[in-house]
């Protein structure tokens, strides 16, 4: 019997790669030394509506600039981090003598790499260690000191089965001392303004910021702002007001992006899009971008966004507002709805017309303000609005017409 030779033709098909997302990203160009600390503030609000629109892929200042690394830091990390395991034998074996200076130069170490430290970590362990060491060899007077900084590190619980009862009794003791229940306040600056504040790993808001009822002792300070290199320090906190200010350097990168913020700004808010909007958009990656313009005048905060098409320097949108303080978040929910309006009403600008048509809930995809936006420059309203109607005079009327 013959073989059989079946012949499979099997047909391909080969489907089209789906198309690159569209990159968006904030710029925001503080116009004075008043504004600045609103930057990352502001770009945050504008991120936080743009992710409602899932057509564009968003940029983020962090991942366009990136926070730097404080080499010399890094290096007193490695250091201590060396210094700490080899501390961590020596208390094992009760070596007290040789561990107490191993231990101090530990912290020590750790103290110059606090711009690297997002918690107190093994600082905080190493400080528990060497409090115990002083105990073991009679010094309770400074043990106490040493156990209220490990308090106001913020450092976690003990661990009993490493440390003695006399370490925990102690612990007891200096947290119920007078030196405990005092508290300071810390005001943080950086140069230049607006970098995010961290306390002991916490966040705190935007630089410059006052942190109240701090306990008194050792804190762990850390400013981060995209474009710069991390800065950070230990700071003794007394009972009396204090201020600490952090120098930020910027990055090579930053630098150059900074040489074209100004010029970036004026074509933003005089012109309809420029040179300058089509170099940086090449540069970082971009196809549109927000741009936010800060500005404060005799206590007001004044923000225009616009919203542009890169390659081109197209201005596709276009907002103001004024804000007198931000008591109540108004200035969050008002850059939201700035974003929407200019991404919905822009030609192209991620509004899904299709998902639009086809909902069934008559207020989806309104932002609010349709009809505040639906007015042009100067409260004049539009020609079908001025349009006269039958019936009740004030049809149509929203009261804000004259203004």
């Amino acid at each position: 019997m013959q073989p059989v030779l079946i012949s499979l033709v099997v047909s391909l098909t080969v489907a089209a790669a789906p198309p690159s997302p569209k990159h968006i990203g904030t710029l925001v160009a503080p116009m004075d030394k008043a504004s600045e600390p609103m930057a990352l503030k502001i770009e945050g609000f504008v991120n936080e509506a743009v992710r409602e629109f899932p057509s564009w892929s968003i940029k983020t200042t962090d991942e366009l600039f990136g926070v730097a690394p404080d080499d010399e830091a890094i290096s007193a990390l490695r250091r201590a981090d060396t210094l700490y395991a080899e501390s961590k034998t020596l208390f094992a074996a009760h070596n007290g003598e040789e561990g107490e200076k191993k231990l101090r130069a530990t912290i020590k170490e750790y103290t110059k790499a606090a711009s690297a430290l997002k918690t107190c970590g093994n600082l905080c362990d190493a400080t528990a260690m060497l409090a115990a060491t002083l105990i073991a060899r009679g010094d309770s007077e400074e043990a106490k000191f040493v156990l209220l900084d490990l308090t106001s590190l913020g450092g976690p619980e003990l661990d009993r089965k490493r440390f003695s009862q006399d370490v925990f009794t102690l612990k007891a003791q200096a947290s119920a001392s007078r030196n405990a229940q005092l508290r300071g306040s810390l005001t943080v600056k950086s140069k230049p303004a607006g970098g995010r504040l961290y306390v002991n790993g916490e966040f705190q808001g935007f630089t410059p910021a006052t942190v109240q009822t701090l306990p008194n002792g050792k804190t762990l300070v850390r400013v981060d702002r995209p474009g710069f290199r991390q800065a950070g320090a230990i700071v003794d906190v007394g009972p009396e007001e204090q201020e600490f200010t952090l120098e930020l350097t910027p990055t090579a990168t930053y630098k150059a992006y900074d040489g074209q913020l100004d010029r970036l700004a004026t074509e933003a808010v005089k012109d309809k899009g420029g040179a300058t909007m089509a170099s940086v958009g090449k540069s970082l990656g971009l196809d549109r971008a927000i741009i936010a313009v800060l500005r404060e005048n005799d206590g007001e905060n004044e923000i225009a966004l616009g919203y542009y098409e890169l390659k081109s320097g197209k201005r596709l949108g276009f907002k103001r507002a004024t804000f007198h303080g931000d008591e109540y978040g108004q200035i969050k929910s008002e850059v939201g709805r700035m974003v929407t309006w200019l991404l919905n009403n822009a030609e192209g600008g991620g509004y899904d017309e299709t998902v639009s048509r086809t909902s069934s809930d008559p207020l989806d995809h309104k932002s609010g303000s349709e009809e505040w936006n639906a007015e042009d420059k100067g409260g004049r309203t539009t020609a079908k609005d001025k349009t006269k109607k039958k019936g009740d005079p004030l049809e149509g009327v929203q009261g804000t017409e004259d203004w």
